[in-house]
């Protein structure tokens, strides 16, 4: 058990690869050298895919600083912050490109033969390039008259990121509450939602009339800013701080809500987002939410 006075610097593997011993004391090495002391490493999952490195006389910011430079282009997640408070009471996940693999509109537009074209505006919407409310408009519109049942075409191949029901069912057995919070569509959310168990699902409404989507959408749009509404209210729902909370996601309209959690993760991150958030999955899968938290892997629980 580290103690809650420590820090923790996290570090998780791929599958199949292992932290070799001589990559934890050369982390351990650098920490010492700037200064910090540090801790025996704790073991969170079998063939050395997760430790826990505790440390102190560092700031977190300035371990994970050096931690980057040590590990360089090494297929290593890794965080570093303080071990008291560091599993989370309730979870706030973006949908596509996080919670499922792909970009729901982006599949859904190709019921259209207009993927390609939609797609470039949805790359550049979570690359931060576009105004997310009126690229949203935008795409919508261009699928207006489309059929109901394309959607239902869509929801059928849509496929959970590695991970995502383990996250969402172990964090949810621990005691906290999961929500996914999407600025695409409720339509695709409350299906994902099921499938991967969350508690509850936020999204954007599609007007559809006599079987068709008319190009329009229903009530306030969901953006960045509803995301970060969201994430506040949620928490203050149930009596504590966005400090308490952990947020994912992938994109441009994210940004504002992972900065707010108090473990905000970017996912296979934009450019916008690895540039400003510290706690990154470029390399494993969702559970590594879990690790951060520091979940052992034999409490994880399948979904």
């Amino acid at each position: 058990m580290i103690p809650d006075r420590m820090n923790v610097l996290t570090l998780v593997t791929v599958p199949g690869t292992g932290l070799a011993p001589r990559m934890i004391e050369a982390v351990g090495s650098a920490l010492r050298d700037a200064g910090g002391r540090t801790g025996e490493p704790a073991w969170l999952a079998p063939a050395d895919q997760a430790c826990d490195l505790p440390f102190a006389d560092l700031q977190p910011e300035h371990a994970h600083a050096i931690a980057r430079a040590t590990l360089a282009d090494l297929k290593v997640d890794f965080h570093a912050q303080p071990a008291a408070g560091r599993r989370k009471k309730l979870l706030v996940a973006d949908m596509d490109s996080t919670i499922v693999t792909a970009e729901t509109l982006d599949e859904l537009a190709a019921e259209a033969g207009l993927k390609d074209t939609i797609a470039e505006i949805t790359a550049r919407t979570m690359r931060g390039e576009l105004d997310f409310t009126e690229a949203l408009i935008e795409r919508v519109a261009m699928l207006a008259d489309l059929p109901e049942a394309a959607l239902a075409r869509t929801a059928e191949k849509m496929a959970l990121s590695p991970g995502a029901a383990t996250l969402v069912h172990t964090m949810r057995a621990n005691g906290a509450f999961t929500a996914l919070v999407s600025g695409g569509f409720r339509y695709f959310t409350s299906r994902v939602a099921a499938r991967a168990g969350f508690d509850t699902d936020l999204a954007n409404d599609l007007e559809i009339s006599d079987g068709r989507l008319t190009g329009e959408l229903v009530g306030p749009i969901l953006d960045k800013d509803g995301k970060l509404t969201a994430l506040r209210h949620l928490s203050a729902e149930r009596g504590f701080a966005p400090e308490d909370a952990a947020a994912v996601g992938d994109g441009a309209n994210d940004l504002p809500m992972l900065l707010e959690a108090g473990l905000g993760v970017a996912y296979r991150g934009k450019p916008l987002l690895r540039d400003a958030v510290r706690a990154q999955v470029n390399h494993g899968d969702l559970t590594t939410l879990l690790y951060f938290q520091g979940y052992l892997h034999e409490e994880f629980v399948a979904g």
